[in-house]
């Protein structure tokens, strides 16, 4: 096999739009009572600067400690997760679309590893955050909480 090289660090990313605005889907992410019906099971409170949570995903028996960079109600959430030695950055955008419509960009980047670990990761990432978007939208313009996190890596 040809030896393939990174030239640049990887940003894993992913994006869709919701039909609602803003303030609200933001809002979705900010506000724990609202992230718990279509992504973690639990949170130690709401995103805001400086925060240190944490998350829960019961169904995994997974956690992870998060630290709130920034945060700009109705555009941005920025925040830092996983290894403490190395964590990630993660920013949320959230970009009017049309009238009542979204466009909530996810980039996560800082990852430190051999290239196929890259690879690896990346596809978790943008299957992990794409889910995530699917079942936000899902919630947010038809009110069904789809469990889709909790499938997507079944037992």
């Amino acid at each position: 096999m040809q030896r393939l090289e990174l030239t640049r660090p990887p940003a894993a990313s992913a994006s869709m739009i919701v039909r609602r605005p803003p303030e609200e889907v933001f809002e979705a992410f900010a506000d724990p009572s609202v992230t718990t019906r279509f992504w973690y099971s639990r949170s130690s409170g709401r995103m805001v600067p400086g925060a240190e949570l944490r998350w829960e995903w019961a169904v995994y028996g997974a956690s992870v400690q998060v630290r709130v960079e920034a945060v700009e109600a109705g555009r941005l959430i920025r925040f830092e997760w996983g290894d403490q030695d190395q964590p990630t950055l993660v920013e949320m955008t959230f970009t009017p679309h049309t009238a009542n419509a979204t466009l909530v960009r996810v980039t996560e980047t800082g990852f430190q590893g051999s290239g196929d670990d890259a690879v690896g990761w990346l596809n978790d990432t943008v299957g992990g955050f794409t889910t995530v978007l699917c079942a936000l939208k899902a919630l947010l313009e038809h009110d069904i909480e789809l469990g889709a996190v909790a499938d997507h890596h079944p037992a």
